[in-house]
């Protein structure tokens, strides 16, 4: 019996193993290597690597209005709304959650969302944001990982 549950775990071991080596994309969640490239994510990404904001929200707005039930459109939308000059936050969380209303376990827009909450200010709900990737990693997530960094360096600047 002990052997069979050695074998068992070895072979799950090597079949999860290339899964975790494969890294990549924006979202892993979102795409695997045998999918092919979302032209529209690649040029909002092009845009976003440039920090061209005015393009990259452009970009994302036109890939929302053709496909609302996109999650990742919604979440590439509302970091290129975020990350330009005098974000309209109303518009940013509005597009977080509707990505989160299409795939609750879009790791990116929870991290992404705890992002804009600390950015208006609102702790507990970045901290609850947190709270859902632990609950969504099995192991510790790049997401996680960032947004506690984030939730940090937040906490760091604050008047003691």
């Amino acid at each position: 019996m002990k052997h069979t549950l050695i074998h068992a775990i070895a072979i799950a071991a090597f079949n999860v193993a290339p899964v975790w080596a494969a890294g990549g994309g924006i979202d892993p969640s979102q795409e695997t290597p045998a999918t092919p490239r979302d032209p529209a994510l690649a040029a909002i990404q092009a845009a976003v690597a440039k920090s061209d904001w005015a393009q990259a929200r452009a970009l994302a707005r036109a890939s929302v209005e053709k496909n609302a039930s996109n999650a990742e459109y919604h979440n590439q939308y509302a970091y290129a709304l975020r990350m330009g000059a005098n974000p309209a936050m109303e518009l940013v969380f509005k597009h977080y959650n509707e990505a989160l209303r299409l795939d609750p376990k879009h790791r990116g827009a929870h991290e992404y969302l705890g992002e804009a909450y600390l950015m208006v200010g609102n702790l507990g709900k970045a901290k609850e944001q947190l709270k859902t990737l632990d609950d969504l990693c099995f192991f510790s997530c790049a997401e996680f990982t960032m947004l506690k960094k984030a939730i940090a360096d937040y906490e760091a600047k604050q008047p003691k």
